[in-house]
């Protein structure tokens, strides 16, 4: 199972008021994907290692001071890499992968596991390595205030957090970014009638990607897969609206309108899906993946203004 775990352990109704999470459907009654070990980090020094991915940081998410261009921020991890801080070498900047997976959706300002060991707390938009396939000359970055994941011109301004070693619980992104990833299986996707396995992750798909033919609330779409009677195999859970960890895990960077592989056998993809992980920035809003261009953001529960698609977990 190549996803983590998002870290939230609340539930929420769509004007942000607890709710009792058993029976709700949200991402905090079945807490799937990998779980954090306790503790999650342990800090040697200038480093951080993680022990979720295995990944070792930087313990100073802001060393340069302030944020810069892409290809300023390129030049200060060499720089740094020739320091071998930790002992370590290999500095780098992270894909976009690696980054998100700092973010628990537990936390807000920042969206870092609150018992955390790093310099301050990281607040802004980081670069990743990952360029978008959607805007060429643009890169994936990551807001750390929240837990958003969007892109934007190299010669904007963001900070940098480097990154040393390799993960094997996180996938590759699919881009031409250096990544260090899990490699994905060939074909990465069986078709099974009405659903799609995904062999990378082991998560099952409806295979139409749009369960209510059209956008509707957090709360329909919270609904509309509880009462979804498409059969799954014994050994499988009911169906879910997914976290936004196993919606973004089906993303592939290289590809954008949808950002999904080439030869994905699913029908009816649209823009934008509901995920069933709670904004912990506002908790009236509720985490969505932008598949047409691989983006994670956020949307007003009560607005009708995202798709529907469903997962089932082994």
């Amino acid at each position: 199972m190549k996803y983590l775990n998002t870290g939230q352990t609340f539930c929420a109704d769509e004007n942000g008021n607890p709710v009792d999470c058993d029976g709700s459907g949200q991402d905090a009654e079945f807490s799937p994907g990998i779980r954090w070990p306790e503790p999650r980090f342990k800090r040697d020094g200038e480093t951080v290692l993680d022990r979720l991915t295995g990944l070792t940081w930087l313990g100073n998410p802001n060393f340069t001071d302030f944020p810069l261009t892409y290809e300023e921020c390129l030049e200060a991890v060499r720089e740094l890499d020739a320091s071998r801080p930790g002992g370590c070498s290999g500095w780098r900047m992270p894909n976009r992968r690696e980054m998100f997976s700092l973010i628990s959706f537990n936390d807000r300002k920042p969206a870092i596991p609150a018992d955390h060991p790093f310099d301050k707390g990281p607040l802004g938009w980081y670069w990743t390595n990952t360029p978008s396939a959607m805007q060429p000359g643009y890169q994936w970055y990551v807001h750390t205030e929240g837990g958003r994941m969007f892109y934007g011109r190299r010669d904007g301004y963001c900070l940098v957090w480097p990154v040393c070693g390799t993960s094997d619980v996180l996938a590759d992104t699919g881009a031409d970014d250096t990544a260090t990833g899990a490699a994905w299986p060939e074909p990465r996707f069986k078709p099974q009638g009405e659903t799609v396995l995904d062999k990378l992750t082991g998560l099952l798909w409806t295979k139409s990607a749009d369960l209510t033919s059209g956008p509707c609330s957090w709360k329909d779409a919270l609904a509309a897969v509880k009462a979804l009677e498409t059969p799954v195999p014994e050994n499988r859970s009911g169906w879910a609206l997914p976290t936004i960890r196993e919606l973004e895990s089906l993303v592939d960077a290289s590809e954008h309108s949808p950002a999904l592989s080439a030869e994905h056998p699913f029908a009816d993809t649209r823009e934008a899906y509901w995920s069933s992980t709670s904004s912990s920035f506002e908790r009236d809003w509720a985490m969505c993946l932008y598949l047409h261009k691989g983006a994670v953001g956020v949307g007003f529960k009560k607005d009708a203004g995202f798709h529907v698609w469903a997962v089932s977990r082994s």
